[in-house]
């Protein structure tokens, strides 16, 4: 039990009181068997816990039911078909890892708030910091190997609306993979004996060569000493989240030539991300920045090799790099010429050489000196998650950041107060610099002077204190 103030328009301090922790294991017998992860699944980057929020409405027709127990008996039933999250992680030689599917179950915990969906205010966006209430972190339960999979807790609201909170081990599934089992689970929570998307395993479709061979520079993978002392700690972050409408997003393009202005608003928002980003750290000039860009690799492959119901990872992650220099004094176009270019760079061959350095290297991490990844989650559908009770007001990440890494961002989807459509950035800087970024950002979006309404209204950003 803890009382918990929820930062936002708003300003509540609530209680959650938790039930304890407890095992929910398949509701019928399944295979015990070893299942190795694919070569993309395994890489060290990928290897922390990632936690989701969603939060849903007091639905009538729903009003005898109790969502906590709903929930737990279809991830019961939906275990039986997605047996490898009732699992735990073993590493094999070269450190390979594999799934254990012992059945020994995923941690759910179910708990009441004494609060309604109305007192937590409207700017229901990351980072919340409630989030150690409204997803407890059992002591133990955080490892990568050895360690229960997925952790899920349902939080009653005093309104008859709920917080579904999850965390996930990210070498299981990335977002589409997450989302199908939800999808899955919430149509077991809704009658359906089978889900209407069986899984698929077969993660050997993104096994390395034989023998594997390195057909790329892969310089998201450079082994870089820190040696300035660059990477952001974690001790001194600011989170923010950053709401991009369309009158933003056309200000944001109109600062590009005719020529690159059919680009998407992924490249769009990385581009202008990267540059701000950049110059409010103010790096030595000369140093080499990085952006990441997480790309789907599911339909790179002709023909298609990626079968329905795959839940892995099948994402890699291209960089583009420039100088600190000219990120900054160079126009938009220029970090939004790379971000495109490194987009479209992503090959068959690409993916599969990315494959085959994680087993001739060792399954490195990611480069994080002078890195920034963003990657993009609005198409993965996470809002759609139904157990009975519609939509989720909000449904997606539960903050910015990766692991022990800050300088990761997602693209979330999302409806503001207003009921405005756009899409939702949250970000991690240090304090100071958090303060000139909110400054550079809104400083580009009014360089345009016609431009009235961002004039006057200036770019959201919410800070969840």
């Amino acid at each position: 039990m803890g009382k918990m103030l929820f930062g936002g328009i708003s300003q509540t301090i609530f209680t959650v009181r938790r039930h304890a922790p407890e095992l929910i294991r398949p509701a019928q017998p399944t295979p015990r068997e070893l299942k190795p992860l694919s070569d993309i699944d395994d890489q060290e980057g990928l290897r922390f816990h990632i936690p989701l929020i969603y939060i849903y409405r007091q639905d009538p027709k729903m009003r005898n039911k109790n969502p906590a127990s709903v929930i737990r008996e279809a991830l019961a039933k939906v275990l039986v078909f997605y047996y490898p999250f009732a699992g735990r992680l073993k590493e094999g030689p070269a450190r390979k890892l594999m799934v254990d599917c012992s059945g020994d179950g995923v941690l759910f915990i179910e708990a009441d708030a004494d609060v309604t969906l109305k007192q937590l205010g409207d700017a229901l966006m990351p980072p919340f910091p409630c989030m150690n209430e409204l997803l407890y972190d059992v002591p133990g339960s955080d490892g990568i190997l050895d360690s229960p999979l997925l952790l899920i807790q349902v939080t009653r609201l005093l309104c008859g609306g709920f917080v579904f909170s999850l965390r996930l081990n990210h070498t299981m599934s990335d977002a589409p993979g997450l989302v199908q089992f939800l999808t899955a689970l919430g149509e077991m929570a809704q009658g359906a004996s089978t889900p209407s998307t069986l899984p698929v395993w077969e993660r050997d479709v993104l096994f390395a060569r034989e023998p594997p061979r390195v057909t790329y520079a892969h310089r998201e993978y450079d082994n870089i000493e820190d040696a300035k002392g660059t990477i952001i700690q974690q001790d001194d972050i600011t989170h923010k989240s950053f709401f991009f409408g369309p009158t933003e997003l056309s200000a944001l393009r109109r600062l590009v030539p005719v020529e690159l202005q059919s680009c998407t608003t992924f490249e769009l928002l990385t581009a202008c991300l990267w540059r701000c980003r950049t110059i409010v750290l103010q790096p030595d000039p000369e140093d080499e920045m990085r952006i990441i860009c997480l790309v789907n690799a599911r339909y790179r492959f002709n023909p298609p090799i990626i079968p329905t119901g795959y839940y892995g990872n099948t994402f890699v992650m291209p960089c583009a790099i420039s100088t600190a220099r000219e990120l900054c004094k160079k126009p938009l176009a220029h970090a939004l010429e790379l971000v495109r270019k490194v987009k479209y760079d992503v090959t068959e061959e690409y993916v599969r050489s990315n494959a085959d350095l994680m087993v001739i290297k060792g399954r490195p991490l990611f480069t994080a000196v002078g890195s920034f990844i963003v990657s993009d989650v609005t198409r993965s559908r996470l809002n759609d998650v139904d157990f009975g009770w519609g939509k989720a007001v909000y449904g997606g990440v539960a903050k910015g950041g990766a692991g022990s890494f800050p300088g990761v961002s997602f693209l979330v989807t999302f409806t503001n107060h207003k009921g405005e459509s756009g899409i939702m950035v949250p970000i991690c800087l240090p304090s100071v610099a958090m303060e000139k970024f909110v400054e550079e950002l809104n400083s580009m979006l009014v360089q345009d002077n016609n431009n009235d309404v961002l004039q006057a209204h200036k770019l959201l950003a919410i800070s969840k204190l």
